[in-house]
């Protein structure tokens, strides 16, 4: 590495948000202006959650939500990036801008029924908002998400007229029907996906990520190499509910990639480890960055079918990180964290353990049948009622230490408990519904916190958790929208059908091939978008051709998940890879390649379910599924420990190869070739333990 990489100053976690999730590159505010902003997006916090308890027609309500995201997000997202540095800046177009894009929505929301009773027939001022909405979503979709998906998005709208669609029909399509902007991916993001995007706001502000480092610290902290496995385990645990790879690397990574190469790991390793790790949080259940609800509802399937089947496949992903990182380590001869430094797991899961349970709550309801937004709903409600009790605690804890007045504590005790407790009732005896109910109380906890000093801080917290939830929504939606524009011009040219009737024969001939091709589109059309976005754009193209060409449904639908997640680390647009690189100092497309390395089973692993969806224990008895671990992780161990070149000693070039092919015969979940795998691998392994006692005797 060159001195001018060495020397390069260190960015602060917000700079490198900016500079690689587009999302986070955003005006700065202060003072009124700041205020201003902020309760805008608090507004539009109250004007979402207002949703549950009123109906609107469905197209109006996307729409409506849309066109409030587009005022907003030109006044949020600049024009270019060096916009940013000037705060409480905006220029004089943008204002005009925000005004421009978001009347076609609201022009459709308010004049909603009289353009459905028109249908096909729009008239020209219909024709004048659906361009000028469509090219605005463009723009704006450009500063917030990035340029790729505009390609994808742009590419289907030229397709649509090669195809011979006329612009009439395009417009009515794509702007005034909901196989369009106002789409099943819309639909679902104004629906229930920025529920759990505010849920995981709320979790970010109670400290679970930090608990989740020093809870993976208490666990892998010790062992060899340790910074690498507690930065897989924390960035595990906290990516499966933040939606974003990039975010996640920046977020954890700040912490773990340094401790990682101050115990001698080199910048690009920790910083791939730290992007693979993230990335590899999408696809962790039970959350999977909400992509698991929103394939229960794209699919049909029950939502513990899916969770349950991700299981595995995300154990040996993570599995294989692990245990590339431990032999790495023992090439390196890296020790772990000193003890003293570790913290004890008991006493830390006493202490912290609460902090699970919206999560906890989120995935009990979903199991027990509960709709996608009420379950977040009530895990955001959870979030509330654990810092309702803190206050609580906190208050009674400072009566009894005497360093707060009885009348002082009986005061805050009152505040809370009286009013909450009393609408509480109100509602039962008005038989509210549940869920309402809870929303409702922790809103008035949330204005209740500012009565007291003591407890102004939640509600501070809990403003700022609405307000980032609702920014981190802008740039989802907006993807979201232009997903809608790909799946009405896939639904109005008849595209899933031609591609179907391409792929499906190559298929009927070389089914590898045809798989091959699909992962390829994945990865293309994954480049730089959002987790749930990005699956819904997979689900929607490619997801159906799998089916065609006799996969299952679930395995179909994992298969184009895990390669629409893994564009994020796989070059030439690797953006967690590339943020993991900036922390590191490291070369990014070196950091690239090694984090598509240490992520090689994501690149396996839906190969092997498509052709055995065993694997995701589809028609698996209970002893077919315990072989099927076994032998999977042994194999993961062998192809691991093959790719770093190193198992108890270092790997000769002639036990590489059999140990790959073993690895991977013994992933394939097949009795032959499981027992074929086993065999190879317990050669090699034995040759190597007998090597490397000899060299030890040697040595001595």
């Amino acid at each position: 590495m060159s001195e001018n990489v060495k020397n390069k100053p260190v960015k602060s976690a917000d700079e490198l948000m900016a500079e690689f999730d587009r999302e986070s590159n955003t005006r700065q505010f202060t003072g009124l202006a700041s205020k201003i902003v902020t309760a805008a997006f608090l507004l539009f916090a109250l004007a979402t959650f207002a949703t549950r308890f009123i109906t609107l027609p469905e197209q109006a309500r996307m729409v409506a939500f849309l066109g409030v995201i587009m005022f907003l997000g030109f006044l949020i997202f600049p024009l270019y990036k060096k916009q940013t540095k000037k705060k409480n800046y905006i220029p004089w177009y943008d204002f005009i801008l925000a005004i421009v894009a978001a009347t076609p929505f609201m022009y459709y929301a308010t004049n909603f029924y009289a353009i459905t009773n028109r249908a096909v027939m729009i008239n020209d001022v219909d024709k004048i908002m659906a361009i000028v909405g469509i090219l605005c979503l463009f723009e704006l979709c450009r500063r917030a998400v990035g340029l790729p998906i505009l390609f994808v998005a742009g590419g289907f709208i030229v397709y649509a007229f090669i195809y011979g669609k006329s612009l009439q029909s395009i417009l009515y399509n794509l702007f005034y029907t909901t196989n369009g902007i106002p789409g099943t991916p819309l639909n679902v993001c104004s629906t229930f996906i920025v529920f759990f995007i505010i849920l995981g706001a709320f979790l970010e502000k109670t400290g679970i990520g930090s608990f989740f480092v020093d809870l993976a610290n208490s666990i892998a902290g010790y062992a060899s190499g340790g910074p690498a496995k507690v930065a897989v385990i924390s960035s595990a645990l906290e990516g499966m509910y933040s939606g974003s790879s990039v975010a996640n690397t920046v977020g954890s990574g700040s912490v773990t990639i340094p401790v990682m190469k101050s115990i001698g790991y080199k910048s690009e390793f920790a910083a791939a480890v730290e992007a693979a790790a993230s990335t590899g949080g999408q696809i962790m259940p039970p959350i999977m960055g909400a992509a698991a609800f929103l394939m229960s509802e794209i699919t049909g399937l029950p939502y513990t079918t899916i969770a349950v089947s991700a299981i595995l496949p995300a154990v040996l992903y993570f599995a294989g990180i692990f245990m590339m990182i431990h032999f790495e380590a023992k090439k390196l001869g890296l020790k772990g964290l000193p003890k003293d430094s570790i913290p004890n797991f008991f006493k830390l899961f006493i202490r912290k353990g609460y902090l699970f349970l919206p999560i906890i709550v989120l995935v009990s309801m979903m199991s027990a049948g509960k709709t996608p937004a009420m379950s977040a709903c009530m895990g955001i409600v959870t979030t509330l009622g654990i810092m309702l009790i803190e206050d609580l605690v906190k208050t009674i804890v400072r009566f009894v230490k005497k360093t707060q007045s009885a009348s002082e504590s009986a005061k805050e005790l009152v505040v809370l408990l009286v009013p909450v407790a009393a609408l509480a009732v109100f509602m039962f005896v008005f038989g509210f519904k549940l869920e309402n109910a809870c929303l409702l109380t922790g809103f008035v906890y949330i204005l209740l916190s500012f009565l007291t000093k003591n407890t102004r801080e939640s509600g501070k917290i809990s403003l700022e958790a609405l307000e980032t939830g609702m920014r981190n929504t802008m740039g989802v939606s907006l993807a979201c929208a232009l997903a809608g524009i790909v799946a009405g011009v896939v639904t109005m040219t008849s595209l899933g059908s031609t591609l179907i009737s391409i792929i499906v024969p190559i298929a009927e001939k070389n089914m590898l091939l045809a798989l091959f091709m699909t992962m390829i589109a994945c990865i293309i059309l994954g480049m730089g978008v959002p987790t749930t976005a990005n699956y819904l754009i997979m689900a929607t193209i490619t997801a159906p051709i799998l089916t065609e060409m006799g996969l299952p449904v679930l395995a179909a639908h994992m298969f184009v998940f895990y390669f629409g997640i893994v564009a994020d680390i796989t070059p030439p647009v690797a953006l967690a890879a590339y943020a993991g690189s900036a922390i590191a100092h490291s070369n990014p497309l070196k950091t690239g390649v090694m984090a598509t390395r240490l992520a090689i089973t994501a690149f396996i692993i839906p190969y092997i379910f498509a052709f055995n969806p065993k694997m995701l224990f589809i028609e698996a008895t209970g002893i077919e599924i315990v072989v099927i671990i076994l032998t999977a992780i042994i194999g993961i161990f062998a192809l691991s420990a093959a790719l770093e070149g190193y198992m108890f000693r270092k790997l000769k070039f002639y036990e590489i190869i059999p140990l790959i092919i073993g690895g991977l015969l013994m992933i394939y979940p097949d009795n032959l070739t499981s027992v074929i795998g086993l065999v190879v691998v317990a050669v090699i392994t034995v040759l190597q333990v007998i090597m490397s006692k000899k060299e030890k005797h040697h040595l001595k």
